[in-house]
């Protein structure tokens, strides 16, 4: 006889079988990629987004699992930069959209549209979320940091 499983308990199942770092602190595809572990950026290459500002997507046979998330890289040396210094080439707020995050939300973050501000890369849920960050970016970039330090740990579902 099988029991019926309602969409909470499928939910609570699902966030129990869920590597820890995936209570949100990462906005990540669904999914697992070759690494066995989500995609992160839409398989977009961090280091030459922030190094070029262009949008490359990255390839599986370049991949860095860094902290239970998969970053895709077109280039080995693009590889190599990110594993020598992840923290300088990860997207900010966990990879959320910046302007969601200032206000206190997860949002995906889409790298279409995006802004690197002093070497970070901040990532945006659309257009016209991006055209009202360019309003007042550093005010938002602030928000966002204040925030994230408090809604970092908590599930999108529960913003």
């Amino acid at each position: 006889m099988f029991k019926q499983i309602t969409l909470a308990s499928a939910v609570a199942l699902a966030v129990l079988a869920t590597p820890a770092m995936a209570a949100d602190e990462y906005n990540v595809s669904s999914g697992l990629t070759a690494a066995s572990a989500p995609l992160a950026l839409h398989g977009v290459d961090t280091v030459a987004f922030i190094n070029t500002g262009n949008r490359i997507q990255g390839a599986a046979k370049f991949t860095a699992v860094h902290d239970g998330v998969a970053y895709y890289f077109s280039t080995q040396e693009n590889l190599d930069a990110f594993k020598a210094a992840p923290a300088r080439y990860m997207p900010q707020n966990g990879g959320f959209c910046t302007f969601g995050v200032s206000v206190g939300k997860k949002f995906d973050g889409d790298p279409r549209w995006a802004d690197v501000r002093n070497g970070k890369l901040y990532v945006f849920l659309s257009e016209a979320i991006f055209n009202a960050y360019q309003k007042d970016p550093e005010g938002a970039i602030a928000k966002a940091d204040a925030n994230w330090k408090t809604i970092r740990h908590t599930a999108a579902t529960e913003l």
